[in-house]
């Protein structure tokens, strides 16, 4: 971990600490972990509405002739059939079919752009110019020239939608389009990482406290705050959405995390796609399962799940105490055929048993 002297900043990291936020390395930034209180941040987004520094997250796009046949090398979803102002999420994969990074991508019309994780920027971006150089395309690196904030929770479209241009609250779910916010040019996109209905606005940096300081104004007659990574954890878990480094990493592929789980629609080809299908018509050995218990120990990544004689059959990906459930959540990997309903595992915590019940994925899902 790096001094924090030592640690980036994003372009609103004086708002935090003006806000009392508590500041933690993530991926190499002081990143705001809570302001309130991580159960308190989390029912607010999901009974009111919350904002999100997400200036931390790599944010790239491919230009030129053949920027689609490009983009279409990094990720599984069939770019070509994208409509302009669609959005798909997808894995960066090796040629084994283990998981580099899951990704958005973003079809515009003279541009495909990507959102990428902030701790895999670097060897992300290394690799997709690798391939965009192959098809004569460029790659640009915008992390640092735009901003990106989210605004996530059921009042989002009310406080959005009169700082922007064109129609934001008749935008619909994981759609995209160029116009403005507080007249800056910017991409207003559809989507979010919370299971609630929300936004993530993409715009020049050096508008970023002008617009996070014009979004909680606006917000504030329906109690919009500012919101930290610990409560994003917590509402991500709950809406069953994978965290590279957790549920995905270098040693996973997405069809054990069920990202791809029938055949492929298409004949294009992709990196990894040849491991990928094999692994499709061979079945996966462990499945990414979720699961709640009653024990008052929170899951935590690492942890083996167990059958009844303590045999070792999974590990626990993620763990958090759910405020919307009431209850503790968590994700596991667990082999085949463990992962059916009727078993009975435990966590395994210093050779205590604590038992468990496999849930499905997601926990929550918002009422549409």
């Amino acid at each position: 971990m790096a001094a924090a002297a030592d640690l980036k900043r994003t372009p609103l990291t004086g708002r935090h600490e003006a806000a009392g936020a508590r500041l933690v390395d993530f991926a190499g930034f002081a990143m705001p972990v809570q302001y309130e209180g991580i159960m308190d941040e989390a029912r607010r987004v999901r009974g009111q509405a919350g904002l999100f520094d997400l200036c931390h997250m790599g944010r790239v796009r491919i230009t030129g002739d053949r920027r689609e046949e490009a983009a279409q090398f990094l990720v599984h979803v069939n770019v070509e059939k994208m409509k302009h102002g669609a959005i798909r999420y997808s894995v960066l994969a090796r040629d084994d079919g283990t998981t580099m990074d899951d990704v958005l991508i973003y079809r515009d019309v003279d541009e495909v752009f990507f959102c990428i994780n902030a701790g895999n920027r670097a060897r992300d971006i290394e690799w997709m110019r690798d391939v965009a150089a192959r098809y004569d395309c460029e790659l640009e690196d915008q992390s640092d020239e735009l901003a990106m904030i989210a605004i996530q929770g059921p009042r989002s479209a009310e406080t959005v939608a009169p700082l922007c241009s064109g129609d934001a609250g008749a935008l619909k779910y994981y759609k995209f389009y160029r116009g403005t916010v507080c007249d800056v040019p910017a991409m207003i996109s559809r989507t979010g990482y919370t299971g609630e209905d929300g936004y993530e606005l993409y715009f020049a940096a050096s508008e970023a406290t002008r617009i996070w300081d014009a979004l909680l104004e606006a917000g504030s007659a329906f109690g919009v705050t500012p919101i930290g990574l610990a409560a994003r954890d917590t509402l991500r878990l709950e809406a069953g959405m994978a965290l590279y480094g957790h549920e995905l990493d270098d040693s996973t592929n997405p069809v054990e995390a069920g990202v791809i789980f029938k055949a492929l629609p298409h004949k294009k080809e992709f990196s990894g796609r040849a491991a990928i299908e094999a692994m499709l018509e061979a079945g996966p050995e462990r499945v990414l399962v979720g699961f709640t218990t009653e024990s008052k120990r929170v899951p935590r990544q690492g942890y083996d799940l167990v059958t009844v004689d303590h045999t070792p059959v999974g590990t626990v990906c993620s763990g958090s105490p759910s405020p919307t459930l009431g209850i503790n959540i968590g994700t596991a990997y667990v082999a085949v055929p463990h992962d059916s309903p009727t078993t009975e595992l435990a966590m395994d915590i210093r050779g205590v048993r604590h038992p468990i019940k496999l849930h499905a994925l997601p926990f929550y899902q918002r009422e549409r």
